[in-house]
């Protein structure tokens, strides 16, 4: 059992995260949170302790620094710069492969709002490592030309009441070329707080990691 905060350095940013991987674990799940969240996001610790009690380690963290943090809060000029949030998740990955007691384990990003995206585009540049990736609420269009690159199974849950969003990612799976599926939850809105909404969302991500984690494709995607 590992149950620790780790520093992940990426450039000169050391990013904060919370790592739990229960004895026997089946695989890792990076969390990438949305636009203005952060690892304490109610939501993906809700989804998270749902994952570990079906078998999977995770990695909550923190894509901004501190300083990061406070710039984005007053002028959100980090929160929609996938290109950063996405190498930040890779440096994570990589970290994990690094780690002895992490290494052998498949990994698996679930991605919310922005980080759906950023969890997107870190798939297609790590598919030999990454097996499966989640999205909750997401905003995977803004993975834009990574999407065909995308070789690990996705999942995308969305709100069967969040119009718009539904609608991106509808249009977002059309570009997919890996094993995919949208998953909507009935009546519920962009964060889930309708009785139930989230504990379906957590089994559905649960159900897809079981199915999916170590057994997605890598290297090129499929014809």
């Amino acid at each position: 059992m590992i149950s620790e905060t780790v520093t992940i350095p990426s450039g000169r940013a050391d990013l904060t995260g919370d790592l739990v991987v229960p004895a026997g674990a089946r695989g890792v799940v990076v969390f990438a949170h949305g636009s203005g969240s952060s690892r304490l996001s109610p939501r993906n610790r809700a989804v998270a302790e749902a994952l570990r009690r079906a078998g999977f380690g995770t990695l909550l963290m923190d894509l901004l620094t501190g300083d990061e943090e406070r710039r984005d809060s007053a002028t959100a000029e980090y929160r929609f710069d996938i290109p950063l949030l996405a190498r930040r998740l890779v440096d994570a990955v990589d970290w994990l492969g690094r780690r002895p007691d992490t290494a052998d384990l498949p990994a698996g990003l679930f991605g919310a709002s922005t980080g759906a995206a950023a969890a997107l585009v870190a798939a297609a540049e790590r598919p030999g490592r990454v097996s499966a990736v989640v999205s909750r609420g997401g905003r995977p269009d803004l993975a834009d030309a990574a999407l065909p690159r995308v070789t690990a199974p996705v999942l995308l849950v969305v709100g069967g009441d969040d119009g718009t969003v539904l609608d991106l990612n509808r249009r977002a799976a059309e570009a997919l070329r890996a094993e995919h599926a949208v998953h909507v939850v009935p009546g519920a809105t962009h964060l889930f707080p309708e009785p139930g909404a989230l504990e379906e969302v957590a089994g559905a991500a649960a159900g897809w990691f079981r199915d999916h984690l170590g057994t997605g494709n890598g290297g090129e995607p499929p014809a």
